[in-house]
């Protein structure tokens, strides 16, 4: 039995295109599925429709899955002992990796990152419950999800399961903030142990999905923000003593980026040393391109990603006593290059999230979630406004649903239009027609 094409729920079944590959059928099934299609309506780091132009959830999905692809076809090439398939979770195969990125945010709910921390504030002081969008992704594939024949999820493989898993623990641990749901940590647990896979440790192609959606969140997103202006590229902007006090105070506080060595220099000296580089690079960028912006902030973004793509390689992690995904210079750990992406993912937090109007923005969205939240929470009058088929859902597996869980389900899986139509019709003085079709 080869343990990466296994499928949990779906033994030798029989298809009509049995000439495809296994991994050729995950693809398919996620994005023909109702949850992939849901991101083109949430949010990436502007509202989704609040232009053409912006990155939504969806858009961000498809760029990291090329990255991703383009970058596990290189290290195949580069790195023989991938080939030898020593163990399952010691390969990458570019249409895993592939599958894995346009899964990695189907558990993300309306209104970005403020959505998942409404949603978890209020199962967590009502119930004691989590929501995590990591989490909520094994939810929707494994569960919520439906696929013709099956009541269990799309039915994906181990490996494009396992690809996902960039948190493998689970969530019901004590003081743990990211990881799977118990129930799907129940299955997702014995596929790491039919695999051998050390304790806290991921596949390479899960590493690799995670590194390839940083470099698109400190690469594109920051080509958005200088579209909408929020990024100024001008001296005045970029030698601001708020801009670096501020990169600096998100470095600092943010607790999961330790691993990069801030221990071991100088973070504001470095903050300007970047700053002053990726200046640079535009001014002479710029002028190449006859002066005309949008040419230029594409250069610019190309450039950026090809180069953290170039530099993704693999080390040996000595420490887990595993492999490692990451940039590599001269054989070791480019810490360097991981402090500038950091540098990078914050001047895009620090300028765009931080804005005062998307400040606005997502307090607008956390009142209209928690208002949405008290509307459905109550069972008795929650089930007279939910449709039937979420209801008859529900009906079929209430002794493993408890009815939070149920609603954070339903409004997770929300876009920021269906969110704002459903709010409009519960509290707005006006509605739309009840014939239309939800």
């Amino acid at each position: 039995m080869d343990l990466r094409k296994m499928r949990l729920d779906e033994p030798n079944s029989v298809t009509f295109s049995e000439e495809r590959e296994e991994y050729e059928r995950d693809y398919a099934r996620l994005i023909q599925s109702p949850a992939f299609r849901r991101l083109q309506g949430k949010s990436q780091v502007f509202g989704a429709g609040s232009g053409d132009y912006y990155r939504t959830r969806l858009t961000h999905s498809l760029e990291v899955s090329q990255i991703a692809r383009e970058a596990a076809r290189r290290l195949g090439k580069q790195y023989p002992f991938l080939s030898r398939r020593t163990h399952p979770g010691l390969v990458i195969h570019p249409e895993v990796v592939e599958c894995a990125s346009l899964a990695h945010d189907l558990g993300h709910p309306p209104f970005g990152h403020r959505g998942e921390e409404v949603l978890n504030r209020l199962l967590m002081e009502q119930y004691g419950m989590k929501y995590e969008g990591n989490a909520q992704n094994y939810r929707i594939l494994m569960f919520l999800e439906k696929r013709a024949g099956s009541d269990s999820g799309l039915d994906l493989t181990a490996a494009v399961l396992l690809a996902i898993n960039k948190y493998p623990f689970s969530l019901e641990e004590p003081d743990r903030l990211k990881g799977v749901y118990g129930p799907e940590w129940e299955e997702i647990g014995e596929l790491r142990r039919l695999w051998k896979m050390p304790e806290g440790c991921s596949t390479l192609e899960a590493q690799l999905m995670d590194l390839c959606d940083d470099i698109a969140y400190s690469t594109h997103d920051i080509e958005d923000g200088i579209r909408a202006g929020k990024i100024q590229m001008n001296r005045t902007f970029f030698e601001d003593d708020w801009l670096a006090d501020h990169l600096v105070l998100e470095i600092v506080n943010d607790q999961g980026n330790s691993e990069v060595g801030w221990d071991q220099v100088d973070i504001k000296e470095r903050v300007w040393t970047v700053l002053a580089a990726y200046l640079k690079q535009w001014e002479e960028i710029y002028a190449l391109c006859g002066n005309e912006t949008s040419r230029a902030r594409r250069e610019m973004k190309a450039r950026w990603v090809s180069m953290f793509a170039a530099r993704v390689g693999i080390i040996d992690d000595p420490v887990k006593g595993w492999k490692k995904v990451t940039f590599v210079r001269d054989g070791q750990q480019d810490y360097d290059l991981l402090r500038t992406m950091e540098i990078l993912k914050k001047l895009a937090w620090v300028t765009l999230i931080k804005d005062f109007r998307v400040q606005r923005l997502q307090l607008r969205s956390e009142i209209m979630i928690r208002r949405l939240w008290d509307s459905f929470i109550v069972p008795e009058t929650g089930r007279l406004i939910l449709p039937p088929d979420w209801l008859q859902n529900y009906e079929r597996h209430s002794g493993e649903w408890p009815w939070p869980r149920f609603v954070a389900d339903y409004l997770s899986g929300m876009t920021d239009a269906y969110a704002e139509k459903v709010y409009a019709e519960l509290f707005a003085s006006k509605s739309g027609s009840i014939y239309e079709m939800d």
